[in-house]
């Protein structure tokens, strides 16, 4: 490791490429993440300072200030005090599954409007979760849950990259070694990510998808699987190999179609 790296807290390191990206002139109106982000006040307070809004999940535990600042009160407690009519169920986006609906209520904290508590319901077994938020300009309740949405992308990156191209197989022996073993898997997974978006795609609106024969769009998996059977000695025809690709993918389609049946607004979570 080179000397002039010091040990640095998880949202401190956050904080570091966030600006980065923020001085290198990315636009990023929002940040979001987990506790572990979420309650480092110093990362919240940076985040404000730049005038990036942000989505951060908190414990139940985090105190809040409502009636105009003037009541500290813990989260949990300010959840249980909501009527009934202050809960919506909305999705957070669509998913692999069908849309991810819950319950979801919010409070204005802080002395002004731009300052809100975002509590998440789960729809069968009713626990909750809770974010901190705040924006530079006002937003809607249906904007704040759309970035709790977008959170699960990073993770679907993380699972995508240990599953498809290897990011996990280092045994960290090796500064240098091990930057260079990151940097080949993420580019490989880029790669794939934009062959995989390059493809035609199927609609995929908020309602269930229609029960056809079509298979779904290409994915980074059935991407990565076509290259390795191309470029390995072939054991079967070329042909065959999209015929099988079709078959999985239409029996994905369908499995798809089943999920979003299940998961309908109407219908509890499975």
């Amino acid at each position: 490791m080179p000397d002039e790296v010091r040990f640095a807290t998880k949202p401190r390191l956050a904080w570091e490429m966030i600006a980065a990206a923020l001085d290198a002139g990315v636009k990023a109106p929002w940040v979001t993440g987990d506790e572990a982000y979420g309650q480092d006040p110093q990362l919240r307070a940076s985040l404000e300072t730049r005038g990036t809004g942000y989505v951060m999940a908190v414990a139940c535990s985090t105190r809040v200030r409502i009636n105009q600042g003037r009541t500290p009160v813990r989260a949990d407690t300010a959840a249980g005090r909501l009527p009934a009519a202050a809960w919506q169920r909305q999705s957070t986006g669509p998913g692999a599954k069908g849309p991810g609906y819950y319950d979801w209520a919010w409070i204005h904290i802080g002395t002004g409007a731009h300052r809100h508590l975002l509590i998440r319901r789960n729809r069968t077994t009713r626990e909750l979760a809770f974010h901190l938020c705040w924006s530079p300009t006002l937003v809607t309740l249906a904007e704040l849950v759309r970035i709790t949405g977008v959170r699960w992308s990073v993770e679907e990156c993380f699972q995508a990259a240990k599953g498809q191209v290897g990011l996990d197989h280092y045994q960290v022996r090796n500064w240098t070694s091990w930057h260079r073993h990151i940097t080949l898997a993420m580019l490989i997974l880029a790669f794939l990510t934009a062959v995989a978006d390059s493809a035609p795609k199927r609609s995929t609106g908020p309602q269930p998808p229609a029960r056809n024969s079509e298979p779904i769009s290409l994915t980074v998996p059935e991407i990565r699987h076509l290259f390795t059977a191309v470029l390995s000695p072939p054991t079967v025809t070329p042909a065959r190999l999209l015929h099988w690709s079709n078959w999985r993918r239409r029996h994905q389609a369908t499995a798809r179609h089943s999920h979003y049946q299940q998961r309908s607004p109407d219908e509890p979570e499975g």
